[in-house]
């Protein structure tokens, strides 16, 4: 059992994940099992009920957990399906420690954050540990803020419980320029370090984030202060894209180092497929533009997988997607700044993709009305499906006041509740989650795309196309080419009158991943193409 924990200091942003990611991209490449963790401070149970404004978008794993949007990074670096279990929070620690108490588990013993609740927190690392060769832990927040001493407690704890030689600590520090004097600055670096020192862990490797390369006479420097060896001081540049990072770590032999810490054997790594990635992210031979119709537009981790996996598929034809994200109410306010962006040239195709309640719904309808009749590629995501069946009914059945009932809109509805989901009083985790399966309509587009009739992607929502309506969108045109539930409930769509336009109720941007981008962004960009 191989633990790596990797912890940031002094300031957020240094994107840790990053770090966290890059390493297990090295050691996959090396044919190690790798397994990844983020332990996260905050005290809800799961992610699920945060507003994309707060905390970015919420990723869903294959059984349904609500996580934090670093898991999709792991995922897609490390080419793995993580669970629930791999984002314990402090909400979820806690609460499991007082369910034992109320169940008796403690009888005869004082409960305590020490060992009660570093045990539980060592229990869950040590489970995820062992499914793999490696697992990485990234341990949310900073050393130093108020929410992480128990954190930073548990994984000093650990490395005396399993063994020095199975525990890795790399903190990631960010290493100041001071433009005006053009100077490095590295007391950010010595205030870190020893206030992760106070509380226990020496680290085994500092990976400074700055924004050029270290000169050399800085290393000794950093190197005295920390006690952490010169030639475990890791840069970590600013990079012309993140899949980037791995390589550069490369370079700098943190694989090699990390093993010698860890005292395993010195594996060839193969990075040629990841650099030939990387190649085609940096150096594209083409364009596209995407206009990314949306609620939460101002913030693009609202929407990340989105965003990535059109990387992903970009990339597999060596073309740079340059996405515009478009607030729908603005389209509300302006019905013409959709032909505004079709003439100047900023909308080869359209997304529409998930979100909650009726802001900007009408913006967005406006929108997939407009790629419809303009045939632009089209790719509606979850809410993106049930406004594409609205449109549809509003414009093309004749059914003039088609809405859904999420909306608390008068009509008539052709999107409601799935029958389990009115009688819900808790809101946190109770929505369709996780992997569905679906049956694909032979023949269909969604059965081209995905070569499959038998098909799954991952779910989240609460509301259905309405099984009543089927046969009104069906007898119009619109394909429903994918179902689940014995037909009961629509999964995909297409509309055949179109080059590409086509919905799922589901999220595929959680199963893209760098070199294999998934089918429906695929054809998406293949389409602008």
């Amino acid at each position: 059992m191989k633990i790596i924990f990797v912890t940031g200091g002094i300031i957020s942003g240094l994107w840790k994940w990053v770090t966290a990611s890059s390493i297990g991209r090295l050691f996959k490449s090396s044919g190690y099992t790798v397994n990844m963790m983020k332990i996260d401070p905050y005290l809800q149970v799961d992610a699920g009920t945060m507003s994309p404004y707060e905390h970015g978008e919420v990723f869903v794993t294959e059984d349904g957990g609500e996580t934090d949007l670093d898991l999709g990074n792991y995922e897609r670096f490390v080419d793995i399906a993580l669970d629930r279990w791999a984002n314990p929070t402090t909400g979820k620690i806690y609460l499991t420690v007082i369910e034992k108490e109320r169940r008796g588990d403690y009888l005869g013993k004082t409960v305590q954050v020490i060992p009660h609740i570093t045990d539980e927190i060592k229990s869950r690392i040590l489970t995820q540990a062992a499914k793999a060769d490696i697992c990485i832990v990234e341990v949310g927040g900073l050393v130093g803020d108020a929410e992480s001493p128990v954190f930073i407690e548990a994984i000093r704890q650990l490395r005396r419980d399993i063994g020095p030689d199975n525990v890795c600590y790399v903190h990631v520090v960010p290493l100041l320029y001071v433009e005006v004097s053009g100077e490095y600055k590295t007391k950010a670096i010595q205030l870190s370090t020893r206030q992760l020192r106070e509380a226990g862990i020496q680290p085994d490797f500092l990976v400074a984030r700055c924004p050029r390369p270290i000169p050399q006479e800085l290393k000794p420097k950093i190197s005295m202060f920390t006690d952490v060896y010169e030639e475990n001081i890791i840069e970590a540049t600013d990079a012309r894209t993140i899949y980037e990072v791995p390589l550069l770590f490369e370079k700098q032999g943190l694989k090699d180092k990390i093993e010698t810490v860890l005292h395993l054997d010195h594996k060839p790594i193969d990075l040629s497929d990841w650099s030939a990635f990387v190649d085609n992210v940096v150096a594209p031979t083409r364009e596209v533009n995407i206009a990314i119709v949306g609620k939460y537009a101002e913030l693009e981790d609202a929407y990340m997988s989105v965003r990535e996996a059109l990387v992903h598929a970009g990339a597999k034809y060596a073309t740079k997607v340059r996405r515009h994200w478009i607030n729908a109410e603005e389209i509300e306010k302006n019905p013409n700044l959709l032909t505004e962006l079709q003439t100047s040239g900023k909308m080869d195709g359209m997304i529409v993709p998930g979100g909650f309640g009726s802001r900007g719904i009408e913006g967005k309808i406006s929108a997939i009305r407009y790629a419809r009749e303009h045939d632009i590629p089209f790719l509606g995501i979850c809410l993106g499906l049930q406004l594409s069946v609205i449109e549809f009914a509003r414009n093309v059945c004749g059914v003039t006041d088609a809405t859904s009932t999420e909306f608390e809109k008068p009509g008539t509805a052709f999107i409601d509740y799935l029958p389990d989901q009115n009688e819900k009083i808790d809101k946190g985790g109770t929505l369709r989650l996780g992997t569905q399966e679906a049956t694909v309509l032979e023949g269909s587009l969604i059965h081209k795309l995905y070569g499959s009739t038998t098909i799954s992607d991952r779910h989240r929502h609460r509301y259905e196309v309405c099984p009543d309506k089927h046969e009104i969108l069906r007898s119009h045109g619109l394909v429903l080419s994918g179902t689940s539930h014995e037909g009961r409930l629509v999964e995909y769509i297409e509309n055949p009158a179109c080059t590409y336009f086509v919905a799922t109720q589901a999220h595929p941007e959680f199963k893209s991943r760098p070199g294999k981008p998934h089918p429906l962004f695929d054809g998406l960009v293949k389409a602008c193409l």
